[in-house]
């Protein structure tokens, strides 16, 4: 007599075709020359795709602790230079494991909780820095719900919805903007203040937003599937 209690584990299988997977994120970047060239030299190595998740948190940590010991200009910079190291790793983990043929079995694990720490403690170090700390938690609890939407959507059979209008990469492009606008006000008047809150609730409205449409998506494709 089968055991009910038993359960198969579910593997997560590559696409055959790793550019037309519905719950890959979209990136443009993916179909560059260089990123292309860059997974071709990484998997000549022994790195594997759960090592590169982890540098990418391992970026957005530095860069977060920077601007939260020393708020400078120096620190700013270094956060805004870090975060688009941090976007080319969560790039590069998935052309690895997918295109490289490096997937495991906690690869998804690897592949989004890294993900939503490091969105995080950017934005909690951006709310900090600027004063503001309740904006960096509401940024943070905002970009993790865009996450949550996403693959509420993808545990009721639908495809991973990833649009905006504030997905991943346009929420760290703003976090690194206002890091850079930020190093600027800091030079002139002694303080990134106000580039950093204007950054911040950009994120919280634009984080808002993509958690909106990204349900009334759902909603609209359960209906669809229903009738």
């Amino acid at each position: 007599m089968p055991d009910p209690f038993h359960h198969e584990p579910i593997l997560y299988k590559p696409p055959m075709n790793p550019d037309h997977d519905d719950n890959r994120r979209p990136i443009a970047a993916r179909s560059s020359r260089w990123a292309h060239r860059l997974t071709q030299v990484t998997l000549k190595t022994s790195i594997t795709p759960n090592q590169i998740s982890i540098l990418s948190v391992i970026a957005a940590t530095i860069g977060s602790t920077a601007i939260i010991a020393d708020p400078a200009p120096w620190s700013l910079v270094l956060c805004a230079a870090l975060i688009p190291v941090r976007l080319v790793c969560n790039l590069l983990d998935g052309m690895v494991a997918v295109e490289g043929g490096k997937h495991s079995l906690l690869g998804a694990l690897y592949n989004e909780i890294p993900d939503r720490f490091s969105d995080a403690v950017i934005m909690v170090a951006l709310g900090i820095a600027s004063g503001r700390p309740s904006l960096g938690w509401a940024a943070a609890l905002l970009a993790v719900a865009t996450a949550y939407v996403r693959m509420l959507g993808g545990s009721l059979g639908l495809a991973q919805d990833f649009r905006g209008p504030l997905a991943k990469q346009q929420r760290m492009w703003i976090a690194a903007a206002g890091c850079v606008l930020g190093a600027i006000e800091m030079a002139w008047t002694g303080t990134p203040t106000w580039s950093l809150i204007v950054a911040l609730w950009i994120l919280i409205a634009g984080s808002a937003a993509t958690c909106v449409t990204r349900t009334l998506a759902i909603s609209h494709a359960l209906r669809l599937r229903h009738d």
